[in-house]
This record gives C-alpha cells, structure tokens and sequence, in this order.
C-alpha cells in the first residue's frame, strides 16, 4: 500500500509538505506542490479519509441536497457548487431528492452518518422540520434557490417574488390584457413566489390571468399545461403566457405552434431563468434571467465561512430582463 513516504521520496519533498498537499492545509510552493501531485497521481495514492477526519476533526465533505438534476438549472448549478468546493478543497456529496421530502429525510440520515462539515440546501419545500436535526448536530447550513424558515441559515436566492412581477410588467406594458401562467412543480417555493408576483402586479393593474401549475417539470408536461389555455376560442385565448421557468416557457411555444398559432404575434410568451436553451429555441425565448452561477459560488463562499466560523456579507443577486423574440404587442 502507497504510503505518505512514497510519495515524499518520489516528489523529493518531506512528509509534512506531502501532508500539506493531501490536506491543502499550510503553504506550499507552486512548483513543490505539482511535484508532490504529480507522485500521488503515478502513486495512485487514496487518503484514508477516516484516518484524516479523526486527525483533524474534519471530513472535508460538504452534502448538497438538490430537489432534481435532469432539470437544468440545478445541474448547472449542482456543477457550479462541485467545482467551487472542489476549489477550496472540499468534496461535494451531491444529493437528488427527487422532489420528494421521504427521500430527502433519507439523504438528511445519510449526511449526518457521513459527519459532513456542511451542507447547501434547496429543499423540496420550505420546511425546516428534517434540517433541524442538522443544526441540533451543529453542522452548518446554507440554504440556496429557497428559505429554510425557522433555522439560523442563510439563504442564497434570487428574488423570485420580483421575478413574476417583472415578467407581467413587460407584458403589461407591450398592451396585453389576457394573461395565462404555467407552471412546474405546482410545489416548489419559487414557482409560487413568481406565480404570486406576477398576478399582484396583474391585479394592481386591474387584471386576472388563469393560472395552471402541474407537478412534473419537463417540456413535455409544460407543453400538455399550455395545449390546455391555447387550445381555447379566439376570444377566451391569453394572448400572453407567463412561464415560471424557461422549461414551462419552452413547452407554451411548443404548444403553440403545434395549434398552428404563431409565436410572438398571436400569442406572446415570456420565461425565467434565462438557461442555455432560451437562446436556442425559435424563436429565441424572452426571459427573467437570475444569476444562478454566482448564486452557486456566494452559496459556496457563504458555507465555507461558517464552517471555518466567520461571516462573509452577501452580495446583491440581480435580476434581469432579457428581450428577444417571444414577446410583442397584441394584433
């Protein structure tokens, strides 16, 4: 078995550098440092992480609990957060719940057998019951796209509140009158917040809109919800559809053109997110983009300060409106 000595002879450095390197703890030169990772690599050296979490007190790993990964925005951002940690040398146990709170209960069981040194948190829902018992082991916590209600944790989010209400201004203020909003899943904490935000600013200025949620979040359920509002008379037919996410988005410019209407002048249609595929898709897709690589990275930042018990500020998370082919003025 490959031992810190070997490494040490073969990268002609001591045994503490070698430690330093395996631990990143202490400086290391540039130069020494590739050497010494150079003869771990060759060495196919594997560190007992038992044995260094009871000579530091310190497992290096980090849980990040994730409601799904074959939504795009949280494996972006799950991709995000495991490169960020990976950086400050900690490894990311990274957590899919499914959207579902039995399993995430499960993961909670997992990561506390695992003595992780933290954890970042979308949760499936704004319940803090299970992550309670987190806090009770004194691990810390930052929550990330969502509140944690309750718990002595941080949330890293954009303001999803002001989202919706940004998607109906722009609306509003092309002349639209008929709104519909789509949306997936009908539980998740953000959709409501944008859901909410889009009709009170439709209320203040007098109107309503039919709101559609549906519990599987992929295009083709969203397409299903959109086919549903699109699919009535010329004179009941929303001519603007408000998506909670570019993927609800996406699935109504689908719908529409399958209904033989076209996108934006029979109907116009606006998203959030701003993920790759809005760019993509024809016609281009406007959208309410959130920053949800600095939301990875602050999450990060935010975490490993508390781990190592400082306080780092938070930094503004900006939302933006990004016009591009979807949205027009009614005929």
């Amino acid at each position: 078995m490959t031992s810190i000595r070997d490494i040490a002879k073969l990268a002609g450095a001591s045994v503490t550098t070698v430690s330093r390197v395996i631990n990143n703890s202490g400086y290391v030169s540039a130069a020494t440092r590739a050497r010494v990772e150079q003869a771990i690599a060759a060495l196919a050296f594997t560190p007992n992480a038992n044995a260094r979490r009871m000579r530091s007190g310190n497992s290096l790993m980090v849980g990040v609990v994730l409601p799904a990964l074959d939504v795009p925005f949280f494996g972006i951002l799950a991709h995000v957060i495991e490169q960020e940690l990976f950086r400050r040398g900690l490894q990311a146990l990274i957590c899919c719940t499914n959207e579902s709170p039995d399993q995430e209960a499960r993961y909670i069981s997992m990561l506390l057998s695992q003595q992780v040194d933290g954890v970042l948190a979308a949760s499936v829902l704004e319940d803090s019951t299970q992550y309670q018992r987190l806090v009770d082991a004194g691990i810390p916590i930052v929550a990330i796209d969502r509140a944690l209600p309750g718990l002595a944790a941080v949330s890293v989010a954009a303001d999803h509140l002001t989202g919706g209400r940004m998607m109906a201004e722009h609306l509003l203020g092309l002349g639209h009158r008929r709104f519909a909003v789509i949306g997936a899943p009908q539980h998740s904490p953000p959709v409501q917040a944008r859901v909410q935000g889009a009709t009170e600013r439709l209320a203040e200025a007098g109107l309503a809109a039919q709101v559609v949620l549906g519990s599987a979040h992929d295009f083709d359920a969203c397409r299903e919800l959109a086919l549903g509002i699109l699919g009535s008379s010329v004179d009941h037919r929303p001519t603007a559809v408000i998506g909670t996410t570019d993927i609800a988005a996406i699935g109504a410019i689908h719908a529409a053109i399958g209904l033989g209407l076209v996108v934006p002048d029979d109907v116009s249609v606006i998203g959030f997110d701003d993920l790759p595929e809005a760019r993509y898709v024809l016609p281009a897709l406007t959208t309410v983009a959130q920053p949800f690589r600095q939301i990875g990275v602050q999450a990060v930042a935010q975490l490993a300060a508390r781990i190592a018990g400082d306080v780092v500020e938070l930094a503004a998370l900006p939302l933006r409106l990004v016009v591009r082919d979807t949205t027009a003025p009614p005929r």
